[in-house]
């Protein structure tokens, strides 16, 4: 392990998770609960989906949809329409920032984020899991859409071997205890430093900053040490290895580490950002630059492309709903006690608007309403807000919330 020096150590701090303030560590002596765990994923399509082919184009009926109509578990989706995020006009691409904080012009040179929703929740789901919550992305940008208390960039993780080997594979006890060990001596050298801060008279702020990031590092390392004694659950590697749609591939394997993550109880909360790339990605029928052809300006050919590209997205999303509700779990199934949000940060990629998000709520033992039209467009924030509300958060206000609405049935 690469051994931080303090100064270093206490910038990648920003960055750690949230302390866990629901962290056990008896947890092994106490019985678990008779009722399966709630669970929650959010998956952001960051060019969003080509609104004719997305929304169906009679309400209520996911036939007359082009990218939905073969949904095999419609009866457990809701869609809503005429979502948006306030403050996002000249957002450009930068509203990704925003998409689970509601924090209103990523896009300006002073911009500041606050808490994702994801960071929230991880607080009351994440219980005795192994990670409080995971963040996954298809390439290695450094941020997605996790960001901590402090409005800091949480770096997702994106190569799948590694994700499995994170979650599934063996772990080296000695070169582990010998990172804690490192990291337990770089706490006690931030203890001194906030010491001689103290002594010279720094400011508040600065010293409120150390306790912090102190306190995150404790609970980070007394987490880690309690899973040391704890083996890894033993999985068959099952992810697709076929490079000629190396894209799609991706997604798939992404999302199946998700399954699998949720199946053995490893988090309760995972974030996946399907990031645009650069250059041409190929998927059946079509090669091209998903980016470039987001912004098709109505241009016949590059719809065309593009919607292969969308749809081959809706068929992984398609099979990942399929799979969770395929597996038993307590009186339901693995989907119906995971709450899964599918959205974007567009409505529309090609002139960079946030209006009429795509947003699909999935599973989660809610009473689905297949296709919910808002009459006026009604901030995201106020689902992100009925959502807390369904996993025992008692928030009044949420980003840029403005009321509960009750949109989640049941």
């Amino acid at each position: 392990m690469k051994h931080y020096n303090r100064r270093e150590f206490l910038k990648f701090g920003a960055a750690l998770p949230l302390a866990m303030h629901s962290l056990d560590l008896h947890a092994t002596a106490k019985s678990k609960s008779v009722a399966p765990p709630k669970r929650v994923i959010f998956i952001c399509n960051s060019l969003g989906f080509y609104e004719p082919n997305f929304f169906p184009k009679k309400r209520g009926d996911f036939s007359t949809s082009q990218y939905l109509k073969d949904m095999k578990v419609a009866d457990k989706m809701t869609i809503f329409q005429n979502l948006y995020h306030p403050g996002m006009e000249t957002s450009n691409h930068d509203s990704e920032k925003s998409f689970l904080t509601g924090a209103p012009a990523p896009e300006a040179t002073n911009f500041s984020n606050t808490i994702s929703l994801d960071q929230i929740l991880a607080r009351e789901l994440s219980g005795d899991t192994r990670f409080p919550y995971l963040s996954f992305s298809i390439y290695d940008r450094g941020w997605g859409c996790s960001w901590n208390d402090r409005g800091v960039a949480i770096p997702p993780m994106y190569d799948e071997k590694v994700i499995f080997d994170k979650l599934f594979g063996e772990e080296d006890l000695s070169a582990k205890k010998q990172q804690i060990r490192n990291d337990q001596h770089v706490v006690q050298c931030l203890y001194r430093d906030m010491k001689q801060l103290q002594q010279r008279g720094g400011s508040r702020e600065k010293i409120e900053s150390y306790r912090t990031v102190i306190a995150e590092l404790e609970a980070q390392l007394k987490h880690e040490e309690f899973w040391l004694k704890t083996k890894k659950p033993k999985v068959p590697n099952t992810l697709n290895t076929d490079q000629e749609f190396a894209f799609t591939t991706k997604i798939e394997n992404l999302l199946e580490l998700s399954k699998l993550a949720f199946q053995t109880d490893s988090t309760r909360l995972i974030t996946l950002s399907l990031d645009w790339i650069y250059g041409a990605i190929s998927v059946p029928g079509a090669t091209g630059g998903w980016h470039t052809l987001s912004h098709h300006s109505g241009k016949k050919d590059m719809l065309t492309k593009l919607s292969r590209i969308e749809m081959e997205i809706s068929r992984r999303l398609n099979k990942f709903l399929t799979d969770l509700d395929q597996i038993q779990e307590g009186d339901g199934t693995l989907l119906d006690n995971t709450t899964v949000v599918i959205g974007s940060n567009f409505g529309d990629a090609s002139n960079h608007t946030c209006n009429n998000l795509p947003t699909i709520v999935a599973g989660g033992g809610y009473r689905h309403q297949a296709h919910t039209v808002l009459e006026k467009p009604t901030p995201l924030c106020n689902l992100y807000l009925d959502l807390l509300h369904k996993h025992n958060v008692d928030l009044g206000k949420f980003g840029s919330s403005n009321k509960a609405m009750g949109l989640l049935k049941g």
